[in-house]
């Protein structure tokens, strides 16, 4: 790696309140595997976005195979032979892979040529897919392939990649490393996103340490630990999570042979979910996107409904309460889509506070909303999870994932549920921060509440669960003592393995 692809100069961008980037400079080599670290809001996305063309600096230069590259939108990025694959999808499930591919194309050829060219490049890649399958009959691995095989019909030089195994198995993460190694060795440069860190000591030749907007260090990753790497990224030391000895009570949430219709055509119904959760234990619920968790945590929630006795709390039949009604009794939900569903983008902090926290937090008194007690909620959810945003009046859409996500969950914990449903709780949020909203559900569960964590991380559910469950096709297994699990077992219940089949690995 000797040819120098990309050398960035003093890029600085500021919004309102915040330098995003300040004079930020590095360089990554042809066919170099660079990765870009920092915390939630340090920078990263948008350093990408002005790669990409998505924003133009306040200041700073860039140079791409030696000439000056300034792209003023993405089409002239991937003109000049930069492609980017975004952390969320941007497919159309109604749409084959083909008919996808071809609406992000300037001048697609033929329908048969295209299909003939997706073929052979998925095939060259070790990506295999069928242009003529719908992209709502794909899982999450196979959708991220469209994406990746969208960039590489343009004979990319530079190829972005934003936390690109948040959504993979294991297995689906090795086969994307060995499509990636490939491309290196073929010259392709590579800009890694991740707050995985075992990951970006496995992949990356080098790494960018960002805080705060500004340029802290550079290493070798494969020559730090990921602590070390952890630490580099808040420039602090980083504390585990501490959970005291489980103290498990009497059931709180008891489900008996849920059944539940997707509410999407290309989602999983629930199948004869059967499940119990103590006070003070955390079940932790492992899957690979697609296999119902948004329909479970709907149907906890009570944003789907179902027959009485199919849900209980405490022994009383819930099934028909909605989400306003189980919140005053005690059941929260965090989902998985913080920006849409967990949050309104265009309205402030504070108003976001108020659509969740309304009832627990006693804000709306005769119809009237007590704006004052809604932001010092706000201002303590900022506070106690460290949201970093210029303040409780700035919109959701306007703060890192990370932070938004730090927000959602700070928001639903300090309403102290009784039970506590999470989807994906740390999605996009680096080791600092997930480490203190595990610990944010550790001591939940300290304090009694009954929580249950549906996440795909299962690094994750091993750290935070007394007991394990698996969800495969809308169908919960029983649940396993997490201590003790081995990664072998955990594949099988992921698969859909009989109980008895995992038990004998």
């Amino acid at each position: 790696m000797t040819d120098r692809l990309l050398t960035i100069n003093g890029l600085t961008k500021a919004y309102p309140g915040v330098i995003a980037n300040d004079t930020v400079s590095f360089t990554i080599d042809a066919g170099e595997v660079h990765a870009l670290l920092g915390e939630n809001g340090a920078g990263k996305s948008t350093l990408v976005k002005m790669i990409y063309g998505l924003v133009r600096p306040d200041a700073g230069s860039m140079t791409l195979m030696g000439d000056m590259f300034s792209p003023p939108e993405p089409r002239a990025a991937r003109a000049a032979g930069v492609a980017m694959v975004f952390q969320h999808f941007s497919l159309f499930e109604a749409l084959t892979v083909a008919e996808n591919i071809t609406l992000g194309m300037e001048n697609p050829p033929k329908h048969r040529e295209l299909s003939a060219r997706i073929t052979k490049v998925s095939r060259d890649y070790g990506l295999p897919l069928d242009p003529e399958r719908l992209v709502g009959d794909l899982s999450a691995g196979e959708r991220q392939r469209v994406e990746i095989i969208r960039c590489l019909l343009q004979d990319p030089k530079l190829l972005i990649m934003d936390e690109p195994t948040s959504v993979l198995t294991p297995q689906e993460v090795e086969v994307l490393f060995r499509t990636l190694r490939q491309l290196s060795a073929e010259g392709t440069a590579i800009l890694y996103i991740s707050h995985k860190l075992d990951e970006i000591r496995e992949i990356c030749d080098s790494a960018t340490i960002l805080r705060h907007g500004v340029v802290v260090d550079t290493c070798n990753p494969r020559e730090k630990s990921a602590r070390e790497l952890a630490e580099m990224m808040v420039g602090a030391t980083l504390h585990e999570p501490l959970r005291d000895a489980p103290v498990l009570g009497d059931v709180v949430l008891e489900v008996n042979d849920l059944c539940v219709a997707s509410a999407t055509q290309f989602g999983t119904s629930l199948k004869s979910v059967n499940m119990a959760v103590r006070a003070g234990e955390i079940l932790g619920i492992g899957g690979v996107a697609g296999n119902g968790q948004d329909e479970l945590l709907s149907a906890l929630s009570g944003e789907a409904l179902s027959t009485p006795d199919t849900v209980t709390f405490k022994g009383k039949a819930i099934g028909q309460l909605g989400p306003n009604a189980r919140r005053e009794i005690g059941i929260l939900a965090a989902p998985e889509e913080r920006l849409g569903h967990a949050a309104a983008p265009d309205m402030s902090l504070t108003e976001n506070a108020l659509l969740t926290a309304a009832i627990r937090e006693k804000l709306v008194t005769k119809g009237f909303v007590n704006w004052g007690a809604t932001r010092r909620f706000a201002k303590r959810v900022i506070k106690q999870f460290d949201v970093r945003t210029p303040g409780a009046r700035t919109a959701a859409r306007a703060l890192s994932g990370g932070n938004l996500q730090k927000f959602v969950i700070g928001r639903e914990v300090l309403q102290r549920p009784r039970v506590l449903v999470v989807n994906q709780p740390t999605w996009g949020v680096d080791a600092s921060a997930a480490a203190q909203i595990r610990q944010s559900l550790m001591d939940l569960a300290n304090e009694g509440a009954a929580v249950i964590v549906i996440s795909q991380d299962l690094d994750e559910l091993m750290e935070v669960s007394d007991n394990f469950c698996a969800l495969n096709e809308g169908k919960l297994t029983r649940p396993r003592p997490a201590k003790g699990l081995t990664v072998e077992e955990i594949g099988l219940m992921l698969g859909g393995m009989a109980e008895e089949e995992t038990a004998n690995v």
